[in-house]
Formats: C-alpha cells, sequence, structure tokens
C-alpha cells in the first residue's frame, strides 16, 4: 500500500503540530488558527497518526480531535475541563477554543498550574486565536506561535557566498 503525497494543507498542519510539539513550554498562544482552517488540518492527521490531541470548545466540551461528535460528558465548562487536564496520566496536545472572557479566578489558576507543570507526563495546552488580553494576562508563563508560514528568504550574496 502506497503513502499518500501529503498536500500542501496537511504539510502545513503537520508542520504546525511539531512546532507544538517542539515547544519547551506547557502553554502556547497559537495565533491565525482560524485563518488557515487548523482544525480542518489537523483533523485527518491525527486520524492517520493516532496522536492525542483534544479540542475543547464550549458548545461540544472537551474530546478526542479525531472524533467529532464524541466529547467527555459534562466538560463542557472549561474549569472542569482544565481539571481533567491535570489530572490526566498520559502524553497529550489539548486545543481550547473560542475561551469565555473574562477568565475566572479558577480559570486562569488552572491555565497557570498547567503552564507550569514539570513533573508526570507532558501535556500542551494550545489556546487557539487567544485574544491579545488574555495573551498579555498569561506573558510570563506563555509561549507564542503563529499558523502563518515565514515568507521565503531570498538568498543574499554576503562576504562572497551565498546566504540565506
Amino acid at each position: 500500500m502506497s503513502t499518500p503525497i501529503p498536500t500542501p494543507t496537511s504539510q502545513a498542519g503537520a508542520d504546525i503540530l511539531e512546532r507544538i510539539l517542539a515547544v519547551r513550554g506547557n502553554l502556547i498562544a497559537l495565533e491565525g488558527g482560524d485563518e488557515v482552517g487548523l482544525l480542518g488540518q489537523l483533523r485527518p492527521l491525527v486520524r492517520r497518526s493516532g496522536q492525542a490531541v483534544y479540542l475543547w470548545n464550549p458548545e461540544v466540551g472537551l474530546g478526542h480531535l479525531r472524533e467529532e461528535h464524541a466529547g467527555l460528558p459534562g466538560s463542557q465548562r472549561l474549569n472542569i475541563a482544565l481539571r481533567y487536564v491535570l489530572q490526566s496520566t498520559h502524553f497529550g496536545v489539548y486545543l481550547l477554543q473560542r475561551l469565555p472572557l473574562p477568565l475566572s479566578m479558577g480559570d486562569a489558576t488552572l491555565l497557570r498550574q498547567l503552564a507550569r507543570a514539570t513533573t508526570g507526563h507532558p501535556r500542551k495546552v494550545v489556546l487557539l486565536d487567544p485574544a491579545p488580553g488574555l495573551v498579555s494576562s498569561f506573558n510570563d508563563v506563555l509561549v507564542r506561535l503563529s499558523c502563518q508560514p515565514k515568507p521565503a528568504q531570498r538568498p543574499r550574496l554576503r562576504d562572497g557566498k551565498w546566504v540565506l
């Protein structure tokens, strides 16, 4: 059986997932995800690879990204989902979509605990397209990533050598 040739969009989704996994911090702000259709790119990738990627939004709650309609019962409230993530005993990437603003003190505390967690299995909590106020309030524990592709650099001639 031959492997499918990755399309540019699935390659972009795979690149973003690799960048999320490579980040040292546990709390990540991913900007521009809606613009590039990130969830649509990641869903087939997660189905093929079996990666532990979960999605939370206020309507459905917390569920595995590959199963669109299956969610953790009662996890529509953010604090319940964050407690579940905090108590989880395995690795996972948790995408949080459409966070309720302003965050309650309890939700902010749980996010900080997840950001600072150093023991147990690593968990990556990714805020999808967070509000600027939310990003600034977590600046000390947050890593910012962009979904936008880097512009191609043109080679330049430096000291008789071509460099990027």
